[in-house]
């Protein structure tokens, strides 16, 4: 094959060399505007995994990266005067221009064409080639020229940052954060080599703007970074490559991700993007080398495996777009959640959190570091740190006792503390007669507590015979659902150490359905009652019946209701009381414009649509013992357009704190069939730790949150107060026993009918998992 890589950075060079080495007969030239050994840029991060990969695929070239290679195991902090370490991160750098300069040497010895200071204007440039590769960057002119095919979404990041260096070196990957009396500043540095170190500044848009680096030069933003982090630089100069094109200005990150990857120009070739043309990943975990090498590696092991001709070209793309897209994404992912934590972090984490938790929360940023991971890199700092969060549950340790995980601590809300942080989630069953909750409630809800959560929850009550959702829902609207709801907290109260809750919420437009094993969401065949909400809708367009709009006195008739049903929830002996204003139901619909189009004072703006329920929130508050909590759930985003987000969200938490709330459950969804919710592990949590940080409310965390090392790393990162727990609860009634079990946490009480299975379980799981460590 006739190959032409444009672009001499590390996509076009090591895939040239691989195919090089596949067949010495391929043709191949790499086109590079820079003169020969003469490329620019600071240094690059590089992950073991990728190493080993590139050892396979080319022992001289990765023997040789690796010999100059700086390899740093610590992470460390500057924050708030204090700095922390933290090991076992194994992190390998390089500077870009060694690295390009063996890439270079390698293909010269393999007989690979490299044509140096030529702009390649085009693919069309080259119109004997068979194959183009596209390596030319992240302004890449042959993604541009065909944009309608490749359809590449580019989001310009908010951060301004600027890439410079020094030659003063550092034995720890170290973050430095900076407060100015216009925010904050945070520093990314890394040694390359034995003589320099990356030094990357970053601070959000509007600080940047208030100090006038908008209007600084570059010799003027480097003395202003000087200033900044002079009792971290000592004395050392920071240095800018002039000659770099982009490197010596501030910028903003553009994350690049393209929908197709490959095309067949005019000429008949095909031509294929690779590296930050095609993708991007932020510098927070520096992985835009490693996509591109592993992008290399993977095109090269797909025309190895399916044949290195001309013919078997679109095959060959076909299958590396599909192999490198789903990597991609989640290498993507992990570098967003990076990026935007250091986004946001200034104003959601620096002024709030002490060194110790921001710590924690900076090393988990990406999500791809959890709790017990972070255990295998560095244990004692691990237990340090739960030391330090027990101490602020008021559990401390004495003396070198082993702390309790973070799930395993208390959490005391107004008079009620939870003796963890497991909250089993309300969960429909749809299983009571005329509301009643019975004897599979009591069996139920009975076996969960005794499970070892902290905090149990019955499904969603309703308030009244029309407010429910099916036939099978609960009430506590009548005398009898009174005594019934006495009778479970009675039974866990006595039995067990878990607290009860109840959850009260009006079905709305909701409402009037079959159980969900009939036909969820259906309208019932026969027997409906007349629904009401915020503004007429039907939930199924074209099934569901239609709701009529309330009235004033639906109004204050469904808000003595909620008042009747709070007063019976205490009578009942519940601890914790929940108002469901989520999932569409009639307090919802007043929140989400999707289903608020009323025009008097009680829709329009987020003000006018929060008015009633913030009524009945007041009217409950006011119903329930001072003495015990109320959580408010809520849509923090409707996921479809026009509807509520995110930052709502935070703007509708702060309304019911000041309201009186104690906690948020942050859900989202549910309030229409047109949603596309991205789903995913803890899915929800960035709803729960935005409302915490932003709003100043305790939240409740939900949604995919499945194991006690996810619930470990919200709470310990301070992105929650509690996490609840639903279909894992399902599945399981003792999931908080078995995760203790699971994590080693042999200090968890059990029910004492339980605990001769106690010391089994605990020694099967650790066989389990000696098994699995020697390979069995």
């Amino acid at each position: 094959m006739k190959i032409v890589c444009i672009g001499g950075g590390p996509a076009g060079l090591y895939f040239g060399l691989l195919m090089k080495k596949l067949d010495p007969a391929h043709d191949i030239t790499v086109v590079e505007r820079n003169k020969p050994y003469d490329t620019f840029g600071w240094g690059v991060v590089f992950s073991d995994a990728t190493m080993d990969n590139m050892r396979i695929w080319d022992p001289e070239t990765a023997d040789e990266i690796q010999a100059a290679f700086n390899h740093w195991d610590d992470i460390e902090l500057r924050f708030k005067g204090r700095t922390i370490r933290s090991g076992g991160h194994g992190f390998v750098g390089i500077g870009r221009k060694k690295l390009l300069n063996i890439l270079q040497a390698r293909c010269e010895s393999l007989g690979v064409n490299l044509v140096f200071e030529t702009e390649a204007e085009s693919d069309e440039s080259y119109p004997d080639a068979d194959l183009v590769i596209a390596s030319d960057g992240i302004f890449s002119r042959i993604r541009s020229k065909y944009e309608d095919v490749f359809k590449p979404d580019i989001v310009v990041r908010p951060n301004r940052y600027i890439w410079l260096g020094t030659n003063k070196l550092y034995d720890a990957f170290t973050f430095d954060f900076v407060k100015t009396e216009h925010g904050w500043f945070q520093a990314h540095i890394y040694k390359f080599d034995d003589q320099t170190t990356t030094f990357i500044v970053e601070c959000p848009e509007h600080v940047w703007l208030a100090h006038g680096l908008d209007k600084a030069d570059q010799e003027q933003s480097i003395a202003f970074c000087e200033r900044l982090f002079a009792d971290n630089l000592k004395g050392a100069r920071l240095m800018t490559n002039a000659r770099h094109l982009r490197g010596s200005a501030w910028l903003n990150f553009q994350r690049v991700v393209c929908e197709q990857w490959w095309l067949r120009n005019a000429h008949g070739a095909h031509v294929v993007l690779m590296g930050d043309a095609v993708h991007t990943a932020h510098f927070a975990i520096g992985s835009g080398t490693k996509l591109a090498v592993e992008d290399a590696i993977e095109l090269a092991r797909q025309f190895q495996q399916l044949g290195h001709s001309p013919d078997r070209i679109p095959e060959v793309l076909a299958a590396y777009q599909e192999a490198r897209r789903i990597e991609t994404l989640r290498l993507q992912n992990a570098a967003w959640n990076a990026m935007e934590w250091f986004e946001v972090c200034g104003e959601r984490y620096c002024d709030q959190f002490e060194p110790e938790q921001f710590m924690y929360s900076m090393l988990t940023r990406s999500q791809r570091i959890s709790h017990e991971n972070l255990r295998l890199r560095d244990k004692t700092s691990l237990e340090d740190y739960e030391r330090w969060f027990a101490d602020q549950a008021g559990v401390a340790p004495v003396n070198d006792q082993a702390a309790p995980p973070p799930m395993f601590t208390p959490l005391t809300v107004r008079g009620v503390t939870l003796k963890n942080r497991i909250v089993v989630s309300p969960m429909a069953q749809y299983s009571a007669q005329d509301g009643v909750a019975g004897d599979y409630h009591l069996a139920h809800l009975g076996a969960r507590a005794m499970g070892g959560a902290g905090l149990v929850f019955a499904e969603m009550t309703s308030v009244s015979a029309d407010g429910r959702i099916t036939p099978g829902c609960p009430g506590l609207y009548q005398p009898e659902h009174t005594e019934a709801f006495r009778r479970i907290a009675d039974w866990i109260h006595t039995r067990t150490d878990a607290k009860f809750g109840i959850q009260i919420g009006h079905a709305g437009a909701k409402g009037s359905t079959r159980v969900a094993w009939e036909g969820i969401d259906l309208p019932l065949a026969s027997g409906n009652w007349p629904l009401i909400s915020a503004s007429p809708q039907q939930y199924l367009e074209g099934l569901s019946q239609r709701s009529r709009e309330m009235t004033r006195a639906d109004m204050d008739d469904v808000t003595s209701q909620f008042v009747a049903s709070t007063r019976a929830a205490a009578e009942a002996g519940a601890d914790w009381l929940e108002l469901h204003c989520a999932h569409g139901y009639l307090l919802s619909s007043f929140i989400s414009p999707l289903t608020n189009q009323r025009g008097d004072e009680y829709g329009g703006s987020l003000e006018g649509r929060m008015r009633y329920p913030l009524e009945v929130f007041r009217a409950v508050r006011a119903a329930w013992p001072a003495d015990k909590p109320i959580s408010v759930r809520i849509s923090a985003h409707d996921w479809v357009q026009g509807g509520t987000l995110p930052a709502d969200a935070v703007e509708i938490a702060r309304a019911f704190k000041a309201a009186g709330a104690d906690l948020i459950d942050c859900s989202s969804g549910q309030v229409s069939k047109k949603e596309a919710p991205v789903y995913g592990r803890m899915f929800q949590t960035p709803f729960a730790d935005r409302i915490r940080q932003e709003a100043g409310i305790s939240t409740i965390a939900v949604g995919a949150i499945s194991e006690a090392d996810h619930v470990n790393s919200i709470l310990a990162a301070g992105r929650a107060d509690l996490c609840a727990i639903a279909r894992p609860h399902l599945a399981n009634p003792a999931w908080t026993l078995m995760e203790a079990a699971r994590i080693g946490y042999a200090q968890i009480n059990w029910p004492p009918q339980y605990r001769s299975a106690k010391a089994q379980m605990e020694a099967n799981i650790q066989r389990e998992k000696a098994a699995i460590a020697a390979g069995r």
